[in-house]
């Protein structure tokens, strides 16, 4: 497929650094206000760096990256000028599963197979996004089997997750994930429909093939973000995200059930 230069810096929320400072002045956050966020948060001071983004400091201070935008007001591009001051809202603790919001460790791109909502949206058979996810790839240049183990991994085949970060569907894809993959597929795609969600999250793994160097790091990036791959590499959780999906990919080859 054609290749469009990524300038986003990850996967979850496209963001744009500035690459000059602003004469050294640290700007605080105006608009941050603490008795926005809920509880089990510690606010850390942070002053922006070369190479930052939204979603890296979320990951890295285990905070919401949701949040963390919101919190100060970054606004859709998220944009983040080196020097200028923000507040990281850390979370420290848990908030009860009932309150339906997000659990201590938060999912660091358009992955979110942990920490799941109560939200349903429509939910067809699994055979059905099985077969969407094969026809959808094929179409592509994907190996299937591969969407396939991703699928599960994230949603086992099911339509009706929605996390708390707002990843939806089969794909688990972010609505600025399905915006940014619309370039590629030439159409609007509404994430909440199985063949647009399946469209969304396959035409990713196309992206991800010709953006990394292996394929543990395009399964990788698919859950980190392909921007924190490329300058932290895999974490540790992320190993272990792509070991699971490489060995459900396996079973499915040798024609198993996924788990």
């Amino acid at each position: 497929m054609r290749s469009i230069r990524i300038i986003a810096t990850t996967l979850l929320t496209p963001v744009v650094i500035a690459a000059a400072v602003g004469g050294g002045v640290l700007v605080a956050p105006a608009s941050a206000q603490d008795d926005r966020l809920p509880g089990g948060r510690h606010i850390k001071h942070y002053t922006v760096r070369p190479g930052d983004t939204a979603t890296g400091l979320a990951v890295r201070y285990h905070a919401w990256t949701a949040e963390l935008i919101a919190h100060n007001h970054l606004g859709r591009s998220a944009g983040l000028t080196v020097g200028d001051r923000i507040e990281i809202p850390v979370v420290t603790a848990a908030v009860p599963h009932h309150q339906s919001e997000p659990t201590a460790h938060p999912p660091h791109g358009p992955a979110a197979a942990n920490n799941r909502s109560r939200h349903r949206v429509a939910d067809p058979p699994r055979q059905r996004v099985r077969r969407a996810i094969v026809r959808v790839s094929r179409q592509r240049g994907v190996d299937p089997q591969l969407s396939l183990a991703v699928s599960w991994q994230e949603a086992g085949w099911q339509m009706h997750h929605v996390s708390s970060a707002g990843a939806v569907g089969a794909m688990q894809v972010l609505p600025s994930t399905t915006k940014w993959m619309e370039l590629y597929v030439g159409r609007n795609l509404k994430g909440h429909r199985l063949r647009d969600n399946v469209a969304a999250g396959v035409t990713l793994l196309d992206v991800l093939a010709s953006e990394t160097v292996s394929r543990a790091r395009q399964v990788g990036a698919y859950y980190q973000g392909l921007g924190a791959v490329r300058r932290h590499g895999l974490y540790d959780d992320t190993r272990a995200y792509v070991d699971n999906v490489l060995a459900i990919k396996q079973r499915l080859e040798a024609g198993r059930p996924p788990a």
